[in-house]
């Protein structure tokens, strides 16, 4: 069984507004991001917290995804990646932050045919979402504190980057200028 989770607890604090619930090809953000996962997983948990109660509103009727609030939202990104992976019970999930509703069937596809432990995908040798791991990886994090971020721990265990031919794989919107070149190429 393979599961996503979708981190959108943030302040959006660089975008000034609450990014998730931009429109973008008409829905939301989150939504793009959230139906690009959906088709792949069985579940989706999308780990809210700052507006938590704007991204309930908006994805009420998936019914494959359930919305967990992260109470530590403020600590960071680390704490809504640790709450997603206290909820998986899948053998694999694919992890992403919210604002990437760009990420192409193709990418899933091709993380989907791979068996390594940690997958990532690369789009001209840059890193990018979402990260694919083996559920038994993941939950290591919930035992081991000696990491301070998602990407120590994974360079400390290792991963396999793959080569997709998806730009979509590194264009977030942290920012309204972000926002607005997002818009006008698409």
């Amino acid at each position: 069984m393979v599961e996503g989770i979708v981190l959108a607890a943030g302040l959006s604090s660089r975008a000034k507004t609450f990014k998730m619930a931009l429109p973008f090809r008409g829905k939301t953000i989150i939504e793009n991001c959230v139906e690009n996962m959906m088709q792949y997983c069985n579940k989706v948990y999308v780990i809210g917290g700052h507006k938590i109660q704007i991204i309930q509103r908006i994805l009420k009727d998936y019914d494959k995804v359930k919305i967990i609030y992260n109470s530590n939202y403020k600590q960071g990104m680390y704490s809504s990646v640790k709450t997603g992976i206290t909820k998986l019970e899948g053998d694999k999930f694919f992890l992403t932050p919210g604002d990437y509703p760009l990420i192409d069937k193709s990418t899933y596809n091709t993380l989907l045919n791979r068996s390594e432990d940690i997958v990532i995908p690369t789009f001209k040798k840059k890193k990018g979402h979402p990260v694919f791991m083996e559920t038994t990886i993941g939950k290591q994090l919930l035992y081991d504190n000696s990491y301070d971020n998602l990407r120590d721990f994974i360079n400390s265990k290792g991963f396999i980057p793959v080569e997709v031919e998806d730009r979509g794989i590194i264009l977030d919107v942290d920012t309204m200028e972000q926002y607005r070149r997002l818009t006008t190429q698409n």
